[in-house]
């Protein structure tokens, strides 16, 4: 039998993730939305391409309008994309509140109907919606997570690929911390072929590289003046699910609950994690310099005010 993956919020980032697993034939999907309609029509399009894709999954599209998550019953991995979404000027702090009220209705229902779920949160303000969703989840650290890292840390590599002109596949980027503009890009864990990246590039280029990559969301945001990237971030989910679904034990970057680990307690920040069927298997902890070190507190002080607003800590 396939695993089952619900993806709550159907709109860009949620339809085509599920998009994304169901071509990687990686589990059934169950697609839902608010609005009546668009969840089913879309699922009906993604399982009409399935034979040309040469992908079995089945996926399904339901409106929760009601309220009624009945059919998600029994996810092995439930997502969470539903929102509102950052417009031009906006920050993803502002979206704090609104999301907020979204994330606690969601996440009570999908505890209900999915008790043994490992949860993966998309919603911004990333980093206190995933803490949000723990206390209201009641699930075990492990079990929940946010997904920035592996975002951040592709958008990074895109850039320096692009720089030195070499294949993506060929860099491996490293951010750590909050996700936002506080987040922790580490130029001397990122490499080229294993080459160091300090090694390749001046430090002017390297700082024009970490400071586009913390302004990678809002650059695409005002590029496309009515919504925000989803490309990206499905690719980012889709490969965190895989790396549980297949118990890869993958290390990736996301957004853990960190009781201790790099000197942060009660909170989730971004950091390498091993990622396989329990979901977090373990927190991988890497030597920082000091300005490192400084530069993670920092964010993670910009994620702790945010929880403490929250009333989530």
């Amino acid at each position: 039998m396939r695993k089952k993956v619900t993806v709550v919020g159907g709109g860009f980032v949620g339809s085509t993730t599920a998009q994304r697993i169901v071509d990687l034939e990686l589990a059934d999907v169950v697609l839902t939305d608010i609005l009546d309609g668009p969840p089913a029509g879309k699922a009906l399009d993604m399982l009409e391409a399935t034979p040309i894709t040469k992908s079995d999954a089945k996926v399904t599209g339901i409106s929760t309008a009601s309220g009624d998550y009945k059919e998600t019953a029994n996810s092995d991995i439930v997502v969470v994309t539903a929102g509102f979404p950052r417009k031009p000027g906006m920050s993803r702090d502002d979206l704090l509140k609104a999301n907020y009220d979204v994330i606690k209705v969601v996440v009570e229902q999908v505890a209900k109907y999915s008790p043994n779920a490992i949860l993966i949160m998309v919603t911004n303000p990333l980093d206190a919606m995933v803490q949000a969703a723990y206390k209201v989840s009641g699930f075990s650290k492990n079990r929940v997570m946010g997904m920035a890292g592996v975002l951040d840390s592709a958008r990074m590599s895109s850039f320096i690929a692009t720089e030195l002109n070499v294949s993506v596949e060929n860099v491996n980027s490293f951010v750590l911390g909050g996700h936002g503009d506080d987040m922790v890009p580490l130029p001397r864990y990122s490499t080229v072929a294993g080459i160091p990246l300090p090694d390749l590039l001046t430090a002017d280029r390297i700082a024009s590289i970490v400071e586009r990559t913390r302004k990678g969301g809002i650059e695409i945001v005002n590029l496309l003046k009515t919504g925000s990237a989803y490309y990206a971030p499905s690719a980012a989910v889709t490969e965190m699910i895989e790396a549980i679904l297949k118990d890869k034990m993958k290390i990736l970057p996301c957004a853990a609950y960190l009781e201790g680990e790099y000197g942060i307690k009660g909170l989730f920040a971004g950091v390498p994690v091993k990622l396989g069927a329990l979901g977090v298997e373990q927190i991988i902890e890497i030597k920082l310099t000091a300005d490192e070190q400084a530069a993670f507190n920092k964010s993670a002080a910009s994620v702790r005010e945010l929880v403490t607003i929250l009333g989530v800590q």
